[in-house]
C-alpha cells in the first residue's frame, strides 16, 4: 500500500484538475488566469537586485517603437506563429526590471530622434536636431558650435567606455550617421550633416560632418555596423554594390574608407571593410579586431524585403551577434549600442506591416544577445527613443487579425458612422489619409506597402510624446523604476559599468 502526505495529495489533486481542464475545455476561453498570476507572482517573490558591476552593457533602442508598437507586435508575432497572439510573450518582456521614460525634450513636448538619443546615450536632454551637444546650442548654429568648443559637448557612454579601456560597438538598420547612432559618437549643430556635402558652408560654416567625425576621431569604436556608405565616398567615385555612379555624396574628394584603413593599418591590428553579406559571413570573430561595415548607400533594406543572398545584406540579429563575439574578446568587456531603426521608419509612412516586421526582427536581435551572455556581468537595456500616433483600436475580438479588419463583434460594439470598415491599427497623421475615407472592402491589407489610414494628411507622419518602456536585466537593472526622464539611462549605464561622471564614485567592494 503506498501513502500519500498531505503536500503529495495536494501536487496529485492540482494535476487531475488541470488535465481535467485540458480535456474538457478548449479555446481561449479556457485560460487559467488565476493559475498565470500565481506563477507570475511566485517569480516577483524570488526577484533579488544584482548590485554587481556591470562588466557589459548592450543599449537596444527601437526607434519609434512605443508601447503600443510593441503590444501590436507581440500580436503579430504570436499569430505568425498559429497563436491568437495577444498572450505572446517578447524576449525584453521577460525582463525583471521595467520603467518609463519621460521623452520631451529641452525645447520640443514632442522631440526627434537626435535630441533623444543624445538624452539616452549623453546623459543630458537638448534642442530638437541636436547631436551630442547641449542645449546652449541652437539648431543649426555651427558657430556656436564651435566658440563654446568642449564645453557644449555631451559624451556618450561608448566614449566613456573606451576611456575606461572596454571595447565599443555600435550597430543600426539607418545610415551609421543618421541621428540615433550618430549621437553615439558625433557632435552637430544639425542631424542632416551626415557629409561634407550637407553642410552649406556659406550659411553654417565649416563645422566637421558627422561622418568625417566618425572615421577620424573615433576610429577607436571597434565594429560599426549599418547603412549610409554614401557618406564616406566622393561623388566622383561609382558606388562598389550598384556601380552606379551620382550616387556617393562626398565633394571633398575624401575616401573615408580608404582613410579608415590607413589608420587601422597603423595600429597593426585586424581590421576589415565589408559591404555584403558574403565578405560579413567570412569574418572571423576571434581574430578580427576592427570591424567597418556599410551595407547599403542609405538606409539598410527592411526585412521584409531583405535580400539575403551572398551580395545582399545581413540582418540585424546577425550584425548583433557578430559583433557581440567580436566585442566579448576583451577581458575589461564592452559597450554596445544596437538600434532596430527602420521600425521608425515604417510607421513614418504608415505601413504598419512592415513596421511590426522591423520589431518582431529586433526582438530576435534581444533573444540572441540574451543567449550570448551572462546576466550576472551584462546589463541590457531596450527602450525607444520615442513613440508614434499609433494605436490599436475597435473593441476587436480575441485573435483578430492584427493587421486586418475591425470584425463584426466590434463593428457592432461600436458602429462607424459613414458605414465603412476600418483596421483595427490606425495612426494620428500621415500619408494614409484619404478624403472621403477609402472603403477597405475587399481590400488586401495584410500587404507589406498598405498603408493604415491616418486622420490627419501629411506626407509622413509624426513622432508622439508619451512616455515610452525600458526594460532591463542584469548588474543594477533595478535601478529603472518608475517614471523616469530620458537621460537618466545614460546615468544607470555609467553609474552600472562604473563609467564617466560615476567611475571614481564606484565602490565595487559594496557592490561586489
Amino acid at each position: 500500500m503506498i501513502y500519500y502526505n498531505m503536500k503529495t495529495r495536494s501536487v496529485v489533486s492540482l494535476a487531475i484538475k488541470l488535465l481535467i481542464g485540458v480535456l474538457i475545455c478548449k479555446g481561449i476561453h479556457c485560460t487559467n488566469w488565476n493559475y498565470i498570476a500565481k506563477e507570475s507572482l511566485q517569480k516577483a517573490l524570488k526577484l533579488k537586485p544584482n548590485m554587481g558591476i556591470a562588466k557589459n552593457v548592450i543599449v537596444f533602442v527601437g526607434d519609434g517603437m512605443g508601447l503600443s508598437t510593441i503590444n501590436a507586435a507581440r500580436i503579430y508575432k504570436g499569430q505568425k506563429q498559429g497563436n491568437p497572439g495577444e498572450e505572446t510573450i517578447l524576449e525584453f518582456e521577460k525582463f525583471p526590471h521595467v520603467a518609463l521614460s519621460k521623452v520631451y525634450g529641452s525645447d520640443r513636448q514632442v522631440p526627434e530622434s537626435a535630441q533623444t538619443a543624445t538624452a539616452l546615450f549623453g546623459g543630458e536632454k537638448t534642442n530638437f536636431n541636436l547631436v551630442g551637444l547641449k542645449d546652449s546650442v541652437a539648431t543649426s548654429d555651427c558657430f556656436a558650435q564651435k566658440t563654446q568648443g568642449e564645453a557644449a559637448e555631451v559624451t556618450s557612454i561608448i566614449r566613456h567606455a573606451i576611456k575606461q579601456g572596454k571595447s565599443t560597438g555600435v550597430v543600426t538598420t539607418t545610415r551609421i550617421t543618421h541621428a540615433t547612432p550618430a549621437a553615439t559618437y558625433a557632435h552637430a549643430a544639425h542631424r542632416d550633416w551626415e557629409s561634407d556635402a550637407d553642410i552649406n558652408s556659406t550659411l553654417y560654416g565649416d563645422c566637421k560632418d558627422i561622418a568625417l567625425q566618425l572615421i577620424n576621431e573615433n576610429h577607436d569604436i571597434q565594429v560599426v555596423l549599418g547603412g549610409g556608405r554614401r557618406a564616406f565616398l566622393p561623388v566622383t567615385e561609382p558606388d562598389p554594390e550598384t556601380n552606379a555612379n551620382g550616387v556617393n555624396k562626398r565633394l571633398d574628394g575624401r575616401n573615408l574608407v580608404e582613410t579608415w584603413e590607413t589608420i587601422q593599418r597603423g595600429k597593426n591590428k585586424n581590421y576589415k571593410y565589408v559591404w555584403k553579406k558574403q565578405d560579413f559571413d567570412a569574418i572571423d570573430e576571434n581574430s578580427i579586431d576592427y570591424l567597418l561595415g556599410l551595407f547599403n548607400p542609405v538606409h539598410m533594406e527592411y526585412e521584409i524585403e531583405r535580400d539575403n543572398s551572398s551580395d545582399g545584406e545581413p540582418s540585424l540579429t546577425e550584425m548583433t551577434t557578430k559583433a557581440i563575439k567580436i566585442l566579448q574578446r576583451n577581458k575589461e568587456g564592452y559597450v554596445l549600442v544596437v538600434e532596430g531603426g527602420r521600425i521608425d521608419h515604417a510607421h513614418h509612412d504608415n505601413k504598419a506591416k512592415k513596421a511590426l516586421e522591423e520589431a518582431v526582427q529586433f526582438n530576435e536581435a534581444i533573444k540572441e544577445a540574451v543567449s550570448l551572455t551572462n546576466e550576472k556581468e551584462t546589463l541590457i537595456i531596450v527602450t525607444a527613443d520615442h513613440s508614434h500616433p499609433f494605436s490599436l483600436t475597435g473593441y476587436t475580438i480575441r485573435g483578430n487579425d492584427i493587421l486586418g479588419l475591425v470584425d463584426e463583434e466590434g463593428i457592432k460594439a461600436e458602429p462607424t458612422t459613414d458605414g465603412l470598415p476600418y483596421t483595427s491599427l490606425l495612426y494620428g497623421n500621415g500619408p494614409g489619409y484619404t478624403s472621403p475615407r477609402q472603403d477597405l472592402t475587399g481590400v488586401n491589407t495584410d500587404d507589406k506597402d498598405f498603408k493604415q489610414q491616418s486622420a490627419v494628411p501629411q506626407e509622413f507622419d509624426t513622432h508622439s510624446g508619451e512616455d515610452v518602456g525600458i526594460h532591463a536585466q542584469g548588474p543594477m537593472s533595478h535601478l529603472f523604476h518608475g517614471v523616469q526622464e530620458q537621460h537618466y539611462v545614460a546615468h544607470v549605464v555609467q553609474y552600472a559599468a562604473c563609467l564617466g561622471y560615476y567611475s571614481n564614485k564606484c565602490n565595487k567592494r559594496s557592490r561586489g
